[in-house]
Protein backbone atom coordinates (compact mmCIF):
# COMPACT_ATOMS: atom_id res chain seq x y z
CA UNK A 1 0.00 0.00 0.00
CA UNK A 2 1.62 3.41 -1.15
CA UNK A 3 2.04 6.04 1.85
CA UNK A 4 -0.69 8.25 0.34
CA UNK A 5 -3.54 5.45 1.04
CA UNK A 6 -1.95 4.18 4.20
CA UNK A 7 -2.85 8.14 5.31
CA UNK A 8 -6.27 7.67 4.28
CA UNK A 9 -6.68 4.23 5.44
CA UNK A 10 -5.59 6.14 8.83
CA UNK A 11 -7.96 9.32 7.71
CA UNK A 12 -10.78 7.11 7.76
CA UNK A 13 -9.86 5.18 10.52
CA UNK A 14 -9.65 8.26 13.26
CA UNK A 15 -13.55 9.07 12.04
CA UNK A 16 -14.68 6.90 14.77
CA UNK A 17 -18.26 7.55 13.83
CA UNK A 18 -18.00 6.23 10.53
CA UNK A 19 -15.47 3.64 10.68
CA UNK A 20 -17.83 1.56 13.16
CA UNK A 21 -21.01 2.47 11.05
CA UNK A 22 -19.15 0.53 8.50
CA UNK A 23 -18.61 -2.67 10.89
CA UNK A 24 -22.16 -2.28 11.92
CA UNK A 25 -23.49 -2.23 8.48
CA UNK A 26 -21.03 -4.88 6.98
CA UNK A 27 -22.44 -7.09 9.72
CA UNK A 28 -26.10 -6.09 9.56
CA UNK A 29 -25.31 -7.08 5.54
CA UNK A 30 -23.80 -10.34 5.92
CA UNK A 31 -26.34 -11.45 8.72
CA UNK A 32 -29.12 -10.45 6.24
CA UNK A 33 -26.93 -12.36 3.24
CA UNK A 34 -27.77 -15.73 4.85
CA UNK A 35 -31.05 -14.70 5.75
CA UNK A 36 -32.37 -18.46 4.84
CA UNK A 37 -30.40 -19.80 7.74
CA UNK A 38 -31.46 -17.04 10.01
CA UNK A 39 -35.48 -16.85 9.12
CA UNK A 40 -36.98 -19.69 7.51
CA UNK A 41 -39.46 -22.38 7.88
CA UNK A 42 -37.53 -24.94 6.44
CA UNK A 43 -35.20 -26.62 8.70
CA UNK A 44 -31.61 -26.29 8.25
CA UNK A 45 -30.82 -29.83 8.72
CA UNK A 46 -32.89 -32.59 9.38
CA UNK A 47 -32.15 -36.37 10.11
CA UNK A 48 -35.04 -38.56 9.07
CA UNK A 49 -34.90 -42.17 8.33
CA UNK A 50 -31.38 -42.99 8.81
CA UNK A 51 -29.91 -40.20 6.39
CA UNK A 52 -29.48 -36.42 6.51
CA UNK A 53 -31.59 -33.66 4.72
CA UNK A 54 -30.79 -30.23 4.06
CA UNK A 55 -34.42 -29.05 3.33
CA UNK A 56 -33.05 -25.27 3.62
CA UNK A 57 -30.89 -25.43 0.09
CA UNK A 58 -32.26 -28.21 -1.48
CA UNK A 59 -36.02 -29.67 -2.52
CA UNK A 60 -37.83 -32.63 -1.44
CA UNK A 61 -41.22 -33.65 -1.83
CA UNK A 62 -43.35 -35.50 1.15
CA UNK A 63 -43.32 -39.15 -0.75
CA UNK A 64 -39.19 -38.89 -0.75
CA UNK A 65 -39.73 -38.21 3.10
CA UNK A 66 -42.11 -40.80 3.72
CA UNK A 67 -45.88 -39.26 3.18
CA UNK A 68 -48.20 -39.30 0.88
CA UNK A 69 -48.22 -35.98 -1.48
CA UNK A 70 -45.79 -35.56 -4.53
CA UNK A 71 -45.39 -31.56 -3.28
CA UNK A 72 -42.93 -30.05 -0.95
CA UNK A 73 -43.91 -30.40 2.36
CA UNK A 74 -44.87 -27.97 5.23
CA UNK A 75 -41.83 -29.01 7.77
CA UNK A 76 -44.17 -26.91 10.28
CA UNK A 77 -47.07 -28.55 10.28
CA UNK A 78 -47.81 -31.06 13.51
CA UNK A 79 -48.24 -33.92 10.64
CA UNK A 80 -44.39 -33.86 8.82
CA UNK A 81 -43.29 -33.09 13.08
CA UNK A 82 -44.39 -36.55 13.80
CA UNK A 83 -43.84 -38.10 10.63
CA UNK A 84 -39.77 -37.38 11.51
CA UNK A 85 -39.80 -37.87 15.41
CA UNK A 86 -41.72 -41.11 14.92
CA UNK A 87 -38.73 -42.55 12.64
CA UNK A 88 -36.14 -41.34 15.20
CA UNK A 89 -35.30 -38.62 13.17
CA UNK A 90 -34.84 -34.70 14.64
CA UNK A 91 -35.08 -31.24 12.51
CA UNK A 92 -32.76 -28.59 13.22
CA UNK A 93 -34.74 -25.28 12.99
CA UNK A 94 -33.09 -21.99 12.41
CA UNK A 95 -33.71 -19.40 15.18
CA UNK A 96 -36.43 -17.60 13.45
CA UNK A 97 -38.56 -20.53 12.11
CA UNK A 98 -40.96 -18.59 9.81
CA UNK A 99 -40.25 -17.09 6.00
CA UNK A 100 -41.27 -14.25 4.74
CA UNK A 101 -44.01 -15.48 2.24
CA UNK A 102 -45.62 -18.37 4.45
CA UNK A 103 -48.12 -16.79 7.28
CA UNK A 104 -48.31 -18.57 10.80
CA UNK A 105 -51.51 -20.68 9.96
CA UNK A 106 -51.27 -21.44 14.39
CA UNK A 107 -51.03 -17.88 15.55
CA UNK A 108 -53.13 -17.51 18.93
CA UNK A 109 -54.69 -13.83 18.48
CA UNK A 110 -55.71 -11.95 15.05
CA UNK A 111 -53.42 -10.48 12.35
CA UNK A 112 -51.37 -8.79 12.69
CA UNK A 113 -50.00 -9.80 16.21
CA UNK A 114 -48.31 -7.99 18.69
CA UNK A 115 -44.39 -8.64 19.20
CA UNK A 116 -44.08 -12.16 21.25
CA UNK A 117 -42.36 -15.02 22.17
CA UNK A 118 -43.16 -16.32 19.13
CA UNK A 119 -42.86 -13.66 16.94
CA UNK A 120 -40.26 -11.11 17.99
CA UNK A 121 -41.63 -8.41 16.48
CA UNK A 122 -45.19 -9.59 15.76
CA UNK A 123 -46.91 -9.91 12.21
CA UNK A 124 -48.76 -7.83 9.11
CA UNK A 125 -52.09 -8.31 8.49
CA UNK A 126 -51.80 -11.92 6.90
CA UNK A 127 -49.96 -13.14 9.82
CA UNK A 128 -46.48 -13.02 8.39
CA UNK A 129 -43.53 -12.41 10.80
CA UNK A 130 -42.67 -9.19 10.34
CA UNK A 131 -38.89 -9.90 11.38
CA UNK A 132 -38.30 -12.32 8.67
CA UNK A 133 -40.11 -9.93 6.44
CA UNK A 134 -37.63 -7.59 7.76
CA UNK A 135 -33.98 -9.22 7.17
CA UNK A 136 -34.91 -10.69 3.94
CA UNK A 137 -36.14 -6.73 2.60
CA UNK A 138 -32.90 -5.44 4.54
CA UNK A 139 -30.94 -8.00 2.13
CA UNK A 140 -33.36 -6.90 -1.06
CA UNK A 141 -32.96 -2.87 -0.79
CA UNK A 142 -29.08 -3.42 -0.37
CA UNK A 143 -28.22 -5.63 -2.73
CA UNK A 144 -30.56 -3.41 -5.32
CA UNK A 145 -28.83 -0.21 -4.28
CA UNK A 146 -25.81 -1.73 -4.51
CA UNK A 147 -26.25 -2.81 -7.76
CA UNK A 148 -28.11 0.15 -8.90
CA UNK A 149 -25.05 2.22 -7.44
CA UNK A 150 -22.63 0.15 -9.38
CA UNK A 151 -24.36 0.52 -12.90
CA UNK A 152 -25.12 4.24 -12.42
CA UNK A 153 -21.44 5.40 -11.46
CA UNK A 154 -20.25 3.21 -14.63
CA UNK A 155 -22.70 5.30 -16.65
CA UNK A 156 -22.43 8.77 -15.12
CA UNK A 157 -18.32 8.33 -14.99
CA UNK A 158 -18.33 7.43 -18.65
CA UNK A 159 -20.65 10.26 -19.63
CA UNK A 160 -18.73 12.83 -17.70
CA UNK A 161 -15.23 12.10 -18.72
CA UNK A 162 -16.15 12.23 -21.99
CA UNK A 163 -17.63 15.85 -21.73
CA UNK A 164 -14.40 17.22 -19.53
CA UNK A 165 -11.92 15.63 -22.23
CA UNK A 166 -13.21 16.79 -25.25
CA UNK A 167 -14.75 19.89 -24.15
CA UNK A 168 -16.22 22.44 -26.75
CA UNK A 169 -19.06 21.57 -28.73
CA UNK A 170 -19.56 17.93 -27.17
CA UNK A 171 -19.37 19.45 -23.24
CA UNK A 172 -22.03 22.01 -24.08
CA UNK A 173 -24.44 19.44 -25.77
CA UNK A 174 -23.91 16.80 -23.10
CA UNK A 175 -24.74 19.59 -20.58
CA UNK A 176 -27.29 21.06 -21.83
CA UNK A 177 -28.69 17.22 -22.66
CA UNK A 178 -28.27 16.17 -18.84
CA UNK A 179 -29.85 19.89 -17.39
CA UNK A 180 -33.10 18.34 -19.72
CA UNK A 181 -32.76 15.35 -18.18
CA UNK A 182 -32.32 15.93 -15.04
CA UNK A 183 -35.03 18.44 -14.87
CA UNK A 184 -37.43 15.93 -15.61
CA UNK A 185 -39.60 14.92 -12.59
CA UNK A 186 -37.95 11.70 -11.68
CA UNK A 187 -40.94 10.44 -9.37
CA UNK A 188 -43.70 10.99 -11.25
CA UNK A 189 -42.27 9.33 -13.96
CA UNK A 190 -41.29 6.30 -12.52
CA UNK A 191 -44.37 5.95 -11.23
CA UNK A 192 -46.74 6.54 -15.11
CA UNK A 193 -43.56 4.22 -16.02
CA UNK A 194 -44.29 1.57 -13.58
CA UNK A 195 -48.03 1.79 -13.64
CA UNK A 196 -47.82 0.56 -17.55
CA UNK A 197 -45.93 -2.39 -17.01
CA UNK A 198 -46.14 -5.36 -14.14
CA UNK A 199 -43.13 -4.66 -11.76
CA UNK A 200 -40.16 -6.87 -11.48
CA UNK A 201 -36.80 -6.01 -9.83
CA UNK A 202 -35.26 -5.80 -12.98
CA UNK A 203 -37.59 -3.63 -14.55
CA UNK A 204 -37.24 -1.30 -11.83
CA UNK A 205 -33.53 -1.24 -11.82
CA UNK A 206 -33.34 -0.68 -15.79
CA UNK A 207 -35.88 2.30 -15.20
CA UNK A 208 -34.05 3.46 -11.91
CA UNK A 209 -30.71 3.40 -13.48
CA UNK A 210 -31.84 5.97 -16.40
CA UNK A 211 -32.25 8.34 -13.58
CA UNK A 212 -29.61 7.57 -11.17
CA UNK A 213 -25.98 8.45 -13.18
CA UNK A 214 -27.18 12.58 -13.35
CA UNK A 215 -25.11 13.15 -9.86
CA UNK A 216 -21.43 11.94 -10.80
CA UNK A 217 -21.86 13.79 -14.22
CA UNK A 218 -20.73 16.71 -13.10
CA UNK A 219 -18.19 15.96 -10.34
CA UNK A 220 -16.34 13.78 -12.84
CA UNK A 221 -16.50 16.36 -15.62
CA UNK A 222 -15.31 19.08 -13.61
CA UNK A 223 -12.21 16.88 -12.29
CA UNK A 224 -11.03 15.85 -16.02
CA UNK A 225 -11.56 19.76 -17.09
CA UNK A 226 -9.38 20.05 -14.65
CA UNK A 227 -7.12 17.41 -15.00
CA UNK A 228 -6.83 17.38 -19.19
CA UNK A 229 -4.56 20.44 -19.14
CA UNK A 230 -1.82 18.55 -16.61
CA UNK A 231 1.97 18.25 -18.42
CA UNK A 232 1.42 14.43 -18.03
CA UNK A 233 -1.65 14.23 -20.00
CA UNK A 234 0.02 16.69 -23.03
CA UNK A 235 3.35 14.56 -22.97
CA UNK A 236 1.07 11.20 -23.53
CA UNK A 237 -0.65 13.07 -26.25
CA UNK A 238 2.55 13.86 -27.87
CA UNK A 239 3.77 10.44 -27.49
CA UNK A 240 0.60 9.01 -29.71
CA UNK A 241 -1.53 7.84 -26.99
CA UNK A 242 -4.90 7.12 -28.03
CA UNK A 243 -7.65 9.78 -26.01
CA UNK A 244 -8.96 6.26 -24.48
CA UNK A 245 -6.59 5.32 -23.18
CA UNK A 246 -5.18 8.82 -21.55
CA UNK A 247 -8.83 8.77 -20.44
CA UNK A 248 -8.66 5.50 -18.79
CA UNK A 249 -4.73 5.37 -17.27
CA UNK A 250 -4.63 9.12 -16.92
CA UNK A 251 -7.70 11.03 -16.27
CA UNK A 252 -10.02 8.66 -14.59
CA UNK A 253 -7.71 7.69 -11.46
CA UNK A 254 -7.74 11.32 -10.63
CA UNK A 255 -11.46 11.45 -11.11
CA UNK A 256 -11.92 8.22 -8.65
CA UNK A 257 -11.61 10.05 -5.55
CA UNK A 258 -14.30 12.49 -5.98
CA UNK A 259 -16.26 9.64 -7.29
CA UNK A 260 -15.68 7.57 -4.54
CA UNK A 261 -17.07 10.32 -1.72
CA UNK A 262 -20.21 10.20 -3.60
CA UNK A 263 -21.19 6.15 -3.64
CA UNK A 264 -22.69 6.10 -0.11
CA UNK A 265 -25.17 8.66 -1.09
CA UNK A 266 -25.84 7.42 -4.23
CA UNK A 267 -26.04 4.18 -2.20
CA UNK A 268 -28.41 5.96 0.31
CA UNK A 269 -30.58 7.39 -2.67
CA UNK A 270 -30.91 4.51 -4.36
CA UNK A 271 -32.50 2.52 -0.98
CA UNK A 272 -34.98 5.47 -0.46
CA UNK A 273 -36.47 5.85 -4.03
CA UNK A 274 -37.38 1.63 -4.11
CA UNK A 275 -38.58 2.32 -0.52
CA UNK A 276 -40.87 5.26 -1.58
CA UNK A 277 -42.14 3.40 -5.04
CA UNK A 278 -43.26 -0.02 -2.68
CA UNK A 279 -44.89 2.69 -0.21
CA UNK A 280 -46.86 3.74 -3.18
CA UNK A 281 -47.66 0.31 -4.46
CA UNK A 282 -45.33 0.97 -7.71
CA UNK A 283 -42.47 -0.98 -6.72
CA UNK A 284 -41.95 -4.75 -6.53
CA UNK A 285 -44.38 -7.38 -7.22
CA UNK A 286 -46.77 -7.98 -4.22
CA UNK A 287 -45.82 -10.38 -1.71
CA UNK A 288 -42.34 -9.04 -2.06
CA UNK A 289 -39.91 -8.38 1.09
CA UNK A 290 -39.55 -4.62 1.02
CA UNK A 291 -39.18 -2.03 3.69
CA UNK A 292 -41.78 0.36 1.33
CA UNK A 293 -43.89 -2.70 1.49
CA UNK A 294 -43.65 -2.79 5.77
CA UNK A 295 -43.73 1.11 5.71
CA UNK A 296 -47.34 0.98 3.86
CA UNK A 297 -48.77 -2.15 6.35
CA UNK A 298 -47.69 0.23 9.18
CA UNK A 299 -49.60 3.00 7.48
CA UNK A 300 -52.64 0.74 6.55
CA UNK A 301 -52.72 -0.89 10.27
CA UNK A 302 -52.17 3.09 12.37
CA UNK A 303 -53.85 0.20 15.48
CA UNK A 304 -50.65 -1.74 14.97
CA UNK A 305 -47.46 0.68 15.45
CA UNK A 306 -45.37 -1.89 16.04
CA UNK A 307 -45.17 -2.49 11.57
CA UNK A 308 -44.51 1.19 11.22
CA UNK A 309 -42.15 1.73 13.92
CA UNK A 310 -40.21 -1.29 12.60
CA UNK A 311 -40.17 0.27 9.14
CA UNK A 312 -38.91 3.84 10.56
CA UNK A 313 -36.14 2.74 12.80
CA UNK A 314 -34.54 0.04 10.53
CA UNK A 315 -34.92 2.61 7.24
CA UNK A 316 -33.51 5.36 9.49
CA UNK A 317 -30.50 3.04 11.07
CA UNK A 318 -29.50 1.91 7.50
CA UNK A 319 -29.48 5.15 6.04
CA UNK A 320 -27.46 6.67 9.02
CA UNK A 321 -25.26 4.41 9.02
CA UNK A 322 -24.27 5.09 5.11
CA UNK A 323 -24.54 8.53 5.69
CA UNK A 324 -22.21 8.43 8.36
CA UNK A 325 -19.77 5.88 5.94
CA UNK A 326 -20.53 8.54 3.34
CA UNK A 327 -18.98 11.32 5.20
CA UNK A 328 -15.73 9.36 7.02
CA UNK A 329 -14.96 8.09 3.25
CA UNK A 330 -14.98 12.41 1.61
CA UNK A 331 -12.69 13.36 4.79
CA UNK A 332 -10.44 10.39 4.17
CA UNK A 333 -10.42 11.09 0.44
CA UNK A 334 -9.86 15.02 1.11
CA UNK A 335 -6.31 16.20 0.09
CA UNK A 336 -6.40 19.41 2.74
CA UNK A 337 -7.43 17.15 5.33
CA UNK A 338 -4.63 14.50 4.12
CA UNK A 339 -1.95 17.00 3.68
CA UNK A 340 -2.71 18.42 6.93
CA UNK A 341 -2.01 15.24 8.71
CA UNK A 342 1.24 14.75 6.94
CA UNK A 343 2.28 18.29 8.42
CA UNK A 344 1.30 17.64 11.54
CA UNK A 345 3.22 14.48 11.97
Amino acid sequence: MSPLNERRLAQFRGNRRGYYSLFLFLGLFVISLFAEFVANDKPILMYHQGELYMPVLFTYSEQELGGELPIEPMYTEPYMQALVRDNGGWMLMPPIPFSYKNADRYIETSAPAPPSARHWLGTDDSGKDTLARLIYGFRLSVLFGITLTIISSMIGVCVGAVQGYFGGRVDLVGQRLVEIWSGLPILLLLIILASLVKPNVFWLLGILTLFSWMPLVSVVRAEVLRTRNFEYVRAAKSMGISDLGIIVRHVLPNAMVATLTFLPFILSGAVTMLTALDFLGFGLPAGSPSLGELLAQGKANIHSPWLGLTGFFTLGLMLTLLIFIGEAVRDALDPRRTMAAVYHD
